[in-house]
C-alpha cells in the first residue's frame, strides 16, 4: 500500500505544471489571445509547485 501512496503522491506532484501550463493556456485562449509564453508560465508553475510542496512536506499543497 505504501508503494500506491508515494505514487500517487509522485504522479501528482509531475502533473501540477502540466495542469497549471494547461490553465494559463485555457485563460489567454478564451481572452482571444495566443500566448507564445505558455512554457515559461509551465517552468514558473513547476517552480512554484515543488517549492510549495517541499516547503510545507505535503502534497496536497503543492498541488
Amino acid at each position: 500500500m505504501e508503494f500506491l501512496d508515494q505514487f500517487t503522491v509522485t504522479t501528482l506532484r509531475g502533473a501540477t505544471p502540466i495542469v497549471l501550463a494547461a490553465v494559463a493556456g485555457l485563460f489567454s485562449i478564451r481572452a482571444g489571445i495566443f500566448h507564445l509564453g505558455i512554457e515559461g508560465l509551465m517552468l514558473a508553475g513547476a517552480f512554484a509547485a515543488v517549492a510549495a510542496g517541499t516547503a510545507s512536506g505535503s502534497a496536497w499543497v503543492g498541488i
